[in-house]
């Protein structure tokens, strides 16, 4: 099987892009575990999948590498960001994404986004 993904490093994270406009992969939790395994795979904290462009959002899932889903990950946003602005998605400097942990506003601080801010939300150590 031959996939078309992207490796970006952030921050000291590092993720797989696979954009399902340009490639068309299944993703479960096995293949998941086999892309992100650093031995037998690609190797990578995760998978960041996306675009998804949905009513005018963009949506993102990512994935850890033990095949589960993330509702959300600093890192992970900044460097889908970085690959949103490298394919050309973007057509303003601040944009909303939509995870599993609901939305994100994120914002590239130069022209090149080598620096981005992204807004988590507030933090809370309350559980349910």
């Amino acid at each position: 099987m031959e996939y078309k993904f992207y490796k970006y490093h952030g921050l000291g994270n590092d993720y797989i892009v696979i954009d399902p406009q340009k490639t068309n992969v299944r993703l479960n939790s096995e293949i998941i575990k086999l892309i992100c395994h650093r031995n037998f795979g690609v190797g990578s904290d995760g998978i960041l999948y996306g675009p998804m462009l949905e009513n005018g959002q963009i949506r993102l899932r990512i994935f850890n590498p033990d095949g589960s889903e993330a509702e959300k990950s600093g890192n992970g946003i900044r460097i889908f960001s970085r690959y949103l602005f490298d394919a050309h998605y973007l057509t303003s400097a601040r944009f909303k994404l939509e995870t599993l942990g609901g939305t994100v506003d994120v914002e590239l601080l130069d022209n090149i986004a080598s620096k981005i801010r992204v807004n988590m939300g507030r933090v809370t150590f309350d559980s349910p």
